[in-house]
């Protein structure tokens, strides 16, 4: 079980690692330009984390229904969630676009966006909305991977997507002067760079996948199951994601200065996520695959041990940030009251692969067996906690102290609120 594990998720982990560049480079290259160069890239790249991620279902949802019938051996299903999530996927990826100015609007009044960095904000928003049906159906794309037992597609794609951003970007920014433009310009290229090339790699499955028709994937019962599953990780997915806005909501309330140092700290959690979504991932992949398979044995192992590979790569974060905070803090600003300021919260960051890891494991192990309704509760449930905790702790300490204290309670909610219910419902849990 560990080598099939390792063969899922050290891919994934590759791929999660190098998800971040996109971000980082960016956030280093707005970084050394000036405050309103950095606060507006972390804003607008919140509003696309909010905007996009809430479409994260096109991913998840693959994943568990293309494993189960992987694992099942139904390659007529597998092909219609395939296509189904493609087909919606443009659905949702073209009006977004056409409604950009208005998504912009809101979201700059929701995120309490600062006249000294507005103009900078609606620059990289307006260029990037363009990858909409890129990302999208790239989602879709890394997800039947993952399903079919693939998590090398996903890691060549994810590759070569994070290569041209970060020498395009770089190469605008600092070679041709374009600021935030550029960082912008560099990511939309990019994106369809690789969904090119995922289409590509698509080919391989050409003799598993059916021919359907529109009559078919438009079946009603069907689509009732699919819009189930992906209904209920859409909403989990926006209770996240929303957590993540009022994070940037509020730190943007104190200030360019505090909203610098939470972008800054929000890198720590970043990388981490997504190197230990590598082990979740492959927790999708397998735990769908011995659940559609019914294969009890093999399920509770898949389990065990995706958690304590989790564990272990939480703890090696965990002492990474501790001991070199200062260093990689150094890597993404010049300016030396970030660092201060940063540097006080710095020891709580170290912490948060510790009371974290949980959450983001149970979400795989969820994923994998569809039990979506049991996810989104946990999430719901853990953002009032959330909510609640960070109003009543800001009432006795400063405005960052309470918010990371209360962000990093979120995700302990959630890692203790689903192990409860796995522990309580198991192989029967959705």
């Amino acid at each position: 079980m560990n080598r099939e594990i390792l063969r899922l998720a050290l891919p994934n982990i590759l791929a999660n690692i190098s998800v971040p560049l996109i971000s980082s480079v960016d956030t280093a290259l707005m970084g050394h330009l000036s405050t309103a160069h950095l606060a507006a890239l972390g804003v607008g790249g919140m509003i696309f984390m909010f905007l996009y991620s809430s479409f994260g279902f096109l991913r998840m949802g693959t994943t568990g229904m293309v494993a189960q019938a992987y694992g099942a051996g139904e390659k007529e299903e597998l092909s219609r969630t395939l296509y189904r999530a493609a087909l919606l996927a443009l659905v949702l990826g073209i009006p977004m676009i056409l409604s950009g100015e208005w998504i912009f609007r809101l979201s700059a009044y929701l995120m309490n966006v600062e006249p000294a960095y507005y103009s900078f904000t609606h620059e990289y928003f307006t260029i990037r909305l363009l990858t909409a049906p890129a990302v999208l159906l790239l989602y879709v794309s890394t997800g039947f991977f993952f399903g079919v037992q693939n998590a090398r597609y996903p890691l060549y794609v994810t590759l070569l997507v994070n290569l041209v951003n970060v020498g395009l970007s770089f190469f605008l920014v600092r070679s041709l002067d374009w600021g935030i433009a550029g960082a912008a310009w560099g990511t939309v290229a990019a994106q369809y760079v690789g969904l090119l090339y995922a289409l590509w790699l698509m080919r391989r499955y050409r003799r598993s996948l059916r021919p359907v028709s529109m009559e078919i994937l438009l079946e009603f019962q069907a689509l009732g199951r699919f819009f189930h599953v992906n209904r209920n990780i859409f909403l989990r997915t926006l209770a996240l994601t929303f957590s993540l806005a009022f994070f940037y909501a509020q730190a943007a309330k104190g200030g360019a200065l505090t909203l610098s140092v939470m972008i800054l700290l929000l890198q720590f959690m970043i990388w981490m996520s997504f190197a230990i979504d590598g082990f979740a991932n492959a927790a999708e992949s397998l735990v769908g695959k011995y659940y559609g398979a019914k294969d009890r044995r093999s399920f509770d192992r898949a389990v065990r041990y995706s958690m304590a590979w989790g564990a272990g790569l939480a703890i090696l974060f965990a002492l990474v940030y501790w001991v070199f905070g200062e260093p990689i803090l150094w890597i993404y600003t010049d300016q030396a009251a970030v660092v201060k300021r940063t540097m006080e919260l710095l020891p709580l960051a170290a912490l948060l692969p510790l009371v974290s890891f949980a959450a983001f494991m149970y979400d795989g192990i969820f994923i994998g067996m569809t039990a979506v309704r049991a996810m989104r509760n946990a999430v719901l449930s853990a953002t009032a906690l959330y909510l609640g905790s960070f109003y009543l702790l800001k009432l006795t300490m400063p405005l960052a102290w309470a918010l990371w204290i209360s962000f990093m309670g979120f995700f302990l909610f959630r890692g203790v609120l689903q192990w409860w219910m796995f522990r309580r419902r198991r192989w029967a849990l959705e």
